[in-house]
């Protein structure tokens, strides 16, 4: 049910951080806001529209897109679910918040402006931070390099995953960025990126360390990646 949580609040990646971070403070479960954040910046209306004007039906990218989003969060859930220490996945400075938050009384709105002022000072500097070494690596490594490599099934997907880590675009538009690649790279590929930037790009990446561990999101980083080249190369073999 959380993995699709972001059909009702259609936030991007980046407002769907603080959004988990709160559910976790009032109760819930690591792996189960991590499943949320996984599924949410794909699994949402907006994004079903934006990818539906960019590609319609063909080649299935919008439904390759949607059911690996929901398999890649559900996947990453069930096996944190498993961790033997929840909290372990925690970063301690997060997990003193939610303790601090946890004690904090007085009105409604009290609380309400404690935990905006803590989650503004905990977010924004990791917004601003992964947002720079966004547009750095953009401009430093060539595009060039990527596209020469667009014909060759198999590295034209590792190339698009490449290229989606390091652009950083909110998933409520990279399938626009992604339809100007159409011509030169195939389907598989186009998918793996749509997958792979919502989800582990370097701004999103900057945004989880408030919250989880580092080894934690290597681990994530793994399974996105390896899923998503499983499905892109299924795409590419079954389309």
């Amino acid at each position: 049910m959380l993995s699709l949580l972001g059909m009702l609040i259609p936030v991007c990646e980046c407002g769907n951080v603080p959004f988990a971070r709160g559910l976790m403070m009032r109760g819930l479960a690591p792996a189960e806001a991590m499943t949320f954040l996984m599924a949410a910046p794909i699994v949402n209306p907006i994004v079903i529209i934006t990818t539906h004007a960019a590609f319609g039906w063909d080649a299935g990218i919008l439904v390759a897109r949607l059911v690996g989003g929901y398999v890649i969060a559900n996947l990453i859930g069930w096996i944190y679910s498993k961790h033997p220490d929840p909290d372990a996945i925690l970063t301690q400075r997060f997990i003193a918040t939610c303790e601090r938050v946890s004690h904090e009384y007085g009105t409604p709105t009290r609380r309400s402006l404690t935990q905006f002022l803590v989650e503004l000072r905990a977010v924004m500097p990791a917004l601003v931070i992964g947002s720079a070494l966004a547009g750095a690596v953009q401009v430093l490594v060539p595009r060039d390099v990527l596209l020469e490599i667009g014909s060759n099934p198999v590295l034209s997907i590792v190339a698009m995953m490449a290229l989606a880590m390091v652009v950083a675009i909110c998933s409520n538009v990279d399938a626009f960025f992604a339809l100007s690649f159409a011509a030169t790279f195939s389907p598989g590929a186009i998918v793996a990126f749509l997958l792979v930037g919502p989800l582990v790009d370097i701004k999103m990446l900057a945004l989880l360390r408030t919250t989880f561990t580092t080894r934690t999101l290597v681990g994530v980083v793994a399974v996105v990646l390896l899923s998503s080249f499983a499905i892109g190369i299924g795409v590419n073999v079954f389309v």
